[in-house]
């Protein structure tokens, strides 16, 4: 799973044409383990990455515009849906989720958190709170894609303390009536169904629903000045009375517990999310250290760059670990909240520590989008902070290890 590379000079300037290509880290032969349906959809995302995203995905990026193109090749890839069985959903087993994720966040972190908030997000909360008539009414074009999703729970005053969301929902009559906004909503201005969680005015629970846009009241703007996961939009939203119909509201979503459901489903993938991003910082400054020449020699023959690129490996490789091992431990039903926040605060935090040192290596070329480097080096900061930050991670873990809740 080695690519090679060639380096062509044009007007007296190497071009290293395939940096960000996969390399093949798979130092420890992790993927001997995977079956036959997990390779299968990890080399079709892996050529996807390679052949297609690659190419020009930095020029999204660097424009901020969303490439369609590449979205809609998802469901052909037939990725969508992470492990939703029916509906025409991908029915993915839990590891092979996490290769398909890992894969498209090697090749970009907006193609991945679109995904993951259409599919891991709006999707799953269908699929775990809507009753079997919602399932049917919108999960098939979700799969297709035909219908985009969006999940909004962040409020302006409230990111980690989400259980205390000022969103409202006060019944009337067969219909439901929201007020509140919401921020750093992805999808949010691009979304044919928005899952919208409002606290409920008479029994003060969090309950779920259902709003399909465009709706009266219903005002989203894109987030400007983003330079982290650019070529994906959040968005400031405003709800001022949007009517829902009763049929709207997810008939499972019962309360706060089960908002934290589907979050705790999602939070092992950004283990895998940040090991892409890694495995795309290290493949690139491996194959620039072996290519670049300074001082009449490759940059990898010196014995610093070959110390730096080790450690590098050992890391990455350390990330691979505690992937494979959620992996195993979802695949068999017994993945726990915590241990899947202590694999997301590992993993981000590793992951910048090697984007970092291979932004450097590269030089000043670390700062060329042609490089891809500086694009992972970026998007890592939003995986790092989304889904729950390594504060609050380790918050959570500190208290399953010592039985002392040190935050309300």
């Amino acid at each position: 799973m080695t690519a090679g590379t060639t380096a062509a000079t044009t007007a007296g300037t190497t071009r290293y044409t395939q940096l960000g290509e996969a390399l093949g880290t798979d130092f420890f032969s992790v993927q001997d383990q995977f079956t036959a349906e997990q390779w299968e959809r990890f080399i079709a995302v892996r050529r996807f990455v390679d052949d297609e995203v690659l190419p020009d995905i930095g020029g999204y990026w660097e424009r901020a515009e969303l490439p369609w193109h590449l979205f809609r090749r998802l469901p052909e890839l037939g990725i969508v849906g992470e492990d939703i069985d029916g509906y025409g959903c991908a029915g993915m087993s839990p590891m092979a989720c996490g290769l398909v994720h890992m894969e498209l966040h090697r090749g970009d972190g907006s193609l991945g958190t679109f995904l993951g908030v259409h599919a891991g997000l709006a999707m799953q909360s269908i699929a775990m709170c809507g009753s079997d008539e919602q399932k049917q009414r919108w999960l098939p074009s979700m799969a297709t894609m035909d219908r985009i999703g969006a999940f909004a729970l962040t409020e302006p005053d409230h990111g980690s303390d989400s259980i205390a969301l000022e969103t409202t929902a006060r019944r009337d009559g067969d219909h439901w009536v929201l007020d509140g906004v919401k921020r750093w909503i992805g999808n949010g201005t691009i979304a044919d169904l928005v899952i919208v969680w409002a606290r409920d005015t008479d029994s003060g629970e969090v309950f779920g629903f259902v709003v399909e846009t465009p709706a009266e009241g219903y005002e989203a703007t894109v987030i400007p000045g983003k330079v982290s996961l650019r070529s994906v939009w959040q968005a400031d939203i405003r709800l001022t009375g949007v009517r829902v119909p009763e049929e709207n509201r997810l008939v499972g979503a019962r309360s706060f517990k089960d908002t934290g459901r589907v979050l705790a489903n999602t939070r092992g993938i950004c283990a895998w999310m940040a090991l892409g991003h890694a495995t795309a910082g290290y493949d690139a400054a491996l194959r620039y250290a072996m290519e670049r020449k300074q001082f009449g020699k490759p940059l990898a023959s010196f014995q610093i760059v070959q110390q730096r690129l080790v450690h590098m490996l050992a890391d990455l490789t350390g990330m691979q670990l505690y992937c494979m091992q959620i992996g195993r431990l979802a695949d068999a039903g017994r993945l726990s909240p915590t241990v899947a926040g202590l694999a997301k605060m590992n993993n981000t935090r590793t992951a910048r520590k090697i984007l970092s040192e291979a932004r450097d290596l590269l030089g000043g070329n670390g700062i060329l989008l042609e490089h891809h480097v500086v694009r992972h080096w970026t998007d890592i900061e939003a995986i790092h902070t989304f889904e729950g930050t390594e504060t609050m991670q380790t918050l959570i873990v500190g208290r399953d290890i010592t039985g002392i809740g040190a935050f309300a």
